[in-house]
């Protein structure tokens, strides 16, 4: 017997319901129309009174009353159902579904379960006409629900995953006297591997940008994992924090063949002098109050790309400094493919200096967000008052 409660509860836990169509579980359901010869299919939720479609085909609606349904039954039966004639079938000759829109003859549906293996829907396959199903197609059917299964549970488990890195991000930035600290970050994906931090630490300021290689749940976790090394024992010189998260990378993630471009940096605001480390990103600047650029070039391999735990490098910043007016600006790669090709510094330079940094951040997740964009976008730029 299903506890409806529970099964309610668990599909309320998943956040799929009323979400966009998604393109794995829809070529799910066209492979299925192919392969069972059938006009219709559906990949349905079944919510408190109402059946909504996660996918459909040849039903040209996106949810249907959860009463009288068929998905309804296989739910409760939790079992594979086929009805290959509903005329002939007692218990459903006289279905509203049968008898009116869409005037169904065939069902073929099996359950679908959230991650506690609750039932919460159905893939199933329809016809206005009778067909006979074999014992071969019953076994293919519950191995396309198991794989629109696993797309679901995966969709869910990703929105979780978003959630939590989007509070890893900085709610607020530091405020430093002096200074204007600007900084912000637009994914992709539901994932990023992009990350940035703001923190101070002893009157310092701290500034980290890293990307980690690739996209989706991996990079995402590998990026987590630098930035809480990098956060851990704040009292550490840039250079121990960026070694103890190479060892981490080289102890915990060899095997992933992972590697991270980062920057971190620290910044004295009486002085305005910068040490920098860049371990293989090469994306930091001065943006100089007369208008010129100086390019922090990195000297070093990414982390993770060493030659071991026994042989991380020791890195050592690189000095510089701040005058009134000059600006540290700081990208992953992603900003390259929205910035003008034929002169991104010019770019930049005319968005600071009209917008200001706070602006310039604002246009640049604005642009993150158009069609050029093609990887996570993530800046930050810290600028010494003239």
């Amino acid at each position: 017997m299903i506890d409806e409660d529970t099964r309610q509860r668990a599909l309320d836990e998943m956040n799929i319901l009323d979400t966009p169509r998604d393109e794995r579980v829809d070529r799910i359901a066209r492979l299925a129309k192919e392969m069972f010869g059938v006009p219709m299919v559906s990949v349905s939720l079944l919510d408190r009174d109402r059946q909504w479609r996660k996918s459909e085909i040849g039903l040209g609606v996106s949810e249907a009353p959860r009463q009288d349904s068929f998905c309804d039954y296989t739910v409760r039966q939790d079992r594979t159902v086929i009805i290959e004639d509903a005329t002939v079938t007692e218990l459903f000759a006289d279905n509203p579904f049968v008898i009116g829109d869409p005037h169904l003859r065939f069902y073929a549906g099996h359950p679908l379960h959230a991650p506690g293996g609750e039932p919460v829907g159905t893939l199933c396959v329809l016809d206005t006409e009778p067909h006979q199903f074999t014992d071969e197609q019953r076994d293919l059917l519950r191995d396309l629900a198991f794989w629109v299964q696993t797309e679901l549970a995966n969709d869910a488990e990703l929105d979780h995953a978003a959630v939590i890195q989007g509070s890893l991000r900085p709610r607020t930035h530091p405020t430093l006297p002096g200074y204007t600290i600007a900084g912000g970050a637009a994914s992709r994906g539901r994932l990023a591997g992009d990350f940035y931090d703001l923190s101070l630490q002893d009157g310092s300021l701290r500034i980290t940008l890293a990307d980690a290689m690739g996209k989706g749940m991996g990079p995402a976790l590998i990026a987590a994992s630098v930035r809480a090394s990098l956060r851990t024992a704040p009292e550490r010189s840039i250079s121990a924090s960026i070694a103890e998260a190479d060892r981490l990378l080289e102890a915990d993630f060899a095997d992933t063949s992972m590697f991270v471009t980062a920057v971190h940096a620290e910044l004295e605001p009486d002085s305005g002098e910068l040490q920098i480390i860049d371990a293989g990103h090469s994306l930091a600047f001065i943006l100089r109050a007369d208008g010129s650029w100086e390019h922090l070039r990195s000297t070093s391999l990414p982390l993770g790309m060493s030659l071991g735990p026994a042989m991380t490098e020791i890195r050592e910043p690189r000095a510089t400094r701040l005058g009134p007016g000059d600006a540290f600006v700081c990208c992953s790669d992603g900003l390259l493919d929205v910035l003008d090709p034929d002169d991104p510094y010019a770019h930049v330079y005319r968005v600071l200096t009209t917008l200001g940094p706070d602006g310039a951040i604002a246009e640049a997740l604005r642009l993150a967000a158009g069609d050029t964009a093609t990887d996570d976008v993530t800046v930050v730029v810290v600028r010494r008052d003239p």
